[in-house]
């Protein structure tokens, strides 16, 4: 048998994070098992659905890699496979027509609550002999089994089973014509072979409804693994206050699909204490026994550590192609200066996220327009413009095709034995020259990629601020 798994998002608004990991789990097992994955769009909700949120989810899967072999498939577009398998149901006898109206059907409900009943559908049209006009409006109900248990394998959760006297008779197709969705989500399932359901525990109550519409058509069941939602630290249901927002939103924060996936397999899936695991990884050792019935917490800062082992591991080739976007986004001409690749190699150890690299890297592709304010405070001395001009006085001597790291990191050595300081009197005040801040990459990479020309500029520029620093010192006194 080949294993089928779909993911089967409502595109009512952007693809959350819960989502996303269910996608990852439903791909993640096809994957594993050599099958397909099924990209379908459940867009029956036509008042909520829009265009903008179905392109978003289709950006999302793109992005994280998350690629499918079928679909995708809406809906929306398979209405007259459903009202034809509804219109045999009513004629074997396994569906009926119910003409029941909004208020009625409301009153009845008033009256079960008073009689402290679970309020439901009492099944009034099940077997009425009432005559109606061919104009009265009516739904088309599943005529569930009233004895016997619902039972079925999670696996995930084990065995679950629910009394058939507990489900009412569902509405498979409203009195507008549209069927709905536990219905769709059962043909559409069956026709194309859904081998695996993964999906979120609020699915659960659907399931044995679900199941027995399979039963009544004589379809394949399939099995069903129903995952536990994820929770923000404080142990409450993840919201937007806990920066749950689209998963399009965390590549504009800065993460790498890859951290982002691998973050979101470890929330309810784990093998041993391996906390970092490749694609392949994930592929080969990813089981549906092995997720957690217990609910996960999402942690930002668990996240930003899984995204910072994955800037420093992968190939700065792969993380310059996502650091683009940064770059763009922020304005910065990346074309004048040094290479992307050479930038994450160089600020990979320091940067948790693409956004502070981008932001980190505005240096060494334009000019600063003032210097880090507590950097200045702290390492502008009184000796400063003496080691700056000691600093310059070597540079100059290093031509263009020798202004290499292995070269330019000696002179801070070089200066502090001249003037027999610290190294930190000499390199501190070069940095911030060059660079405007307190911090950056070691001196003699940094001064590499800013470039000859430009450290040299900015060394002048320092220099002169330093003596006219001194200057006004002079006047005040």
């Amino acid at each position: 048998m080949e294993v089928r798994t779909r993911f089967a998002p409502s595109p009512t608004g952007f693809l959350h994070v819960g989502g996303a990991r269910t996608a990852l789990y439903s791909w993640l097992y096809a994957r594993h098992n050599n099958g397909k994955f099924v990209l379908r769009i459940e867009d029956t909700d036509r008042e909520r659905s829009t265009q903008p949120a179905i392109d978003a989810i289709l950006e999302a899967m793109k992005w994280t890699g998350l690629n499918w072999d079928e679909g995708p498939f809406y809906q929306t577009k398979r209405f007259d496979r459903y009202n034809q398998v509804i219109d045999e149901l009513l004629e074997k006898g396994l569906a009926y027509k119910c003409y029941c109206t909004k208020e009625e059907l409301e009153k009845r409900h008033a009256e079960q609550v008073a009689r402290k009943e679970k309020p439901r559908y009492d099944g009034h049209c099940r077997d009425s002999q009432e005559a109606h006009s061919p104009d009265e409006p009516y739904c088309v109900r599943f005529k569930n089994p009233k004895e016997g248990k619902v039972k079925f394998h999670d696996l995930v959760r084990g065995d679950i089973e629910f009394d058939n006297a507990e489900l009412d008779d569902l509405i498979i197709r409203r009195t507008d014509g549209t069927p709905t969705y536990n219905f769709c989500v059962v043909i559409d399932d069956w026709d194309m072979k859904i081998t695996h359901v993964v999906r979120g525990e609020d699915h659960i109550n659907n399931t044995p409804r679900q199941i027995n519409i399979y039963k009544a058509l004589g379809a394949p069941i399939p099995e069903f693994a129903h995952v536990s939602m994820i929770l923000g630290d404080d142990g409450a249901k993840l919201s937007k206050r806990h920066g749950a927002v689209s998963v399009m939103q965390y590549r504009d924060d800065g993460y790498l699909p890859e951290a982002l996936l691998n973050y979101l397999v470890r929330l309810g899936w784990g093998h041993g204490d391996q906390e970092i695991f490749t694609m392949d990884e994930m592929i080969n050792l990813f089981g549906l026994d092995a997720i957690s019935k217990s609910a996960s917490a999402f942690n930002t800062e668990k996240l930003k550590w899984v995204n910072n082992q994955y800037i420093k591991s992968l190939p700065p080739k792969r993380v310059a192609e996502e650091l683009v976007w940064q770059m763009n986004h922020l304005g910065i001409d990346y074309s004048k200066g040094p290479s992307l690749e050479e930038l994450v190699t160089a600020l990979a150890e320091r940067s948790h996220t693409l956004r502070e690299m981008a932001e980190q890297s505005r240096y060494f592709y334009e000019e600063y327009e003032d210097y880090d304010a507590a950097a200045v405070k702290k390492w502008f001395k009184s000796d400063s413009l003496e080691a700056l001009e000691r600093c310059k006085a070597i540079l100059e001597q290093i031509p263009e095709n020798e202004w290499v790291a292995d070269k330019l990191h000696p002179v801070v050595e070089q200066v502090g034995a001249q003037m027999d300081v610290k190294l930190g009197k000499v390199g501190m005040p070069l940095r911030i020259a060059v660079t405007g801040r307190g911090t950056s990459p070691e001196i003699g990479i940094t001064m590499q990629l800013i470039g000859r020309e430009r450290c040299l500029k900015r060394i002048d520029r320092t220099m002169e601020y330093l003596k006219q620093k001194a200057a006004n010192q002079a006047q005040q006194q």
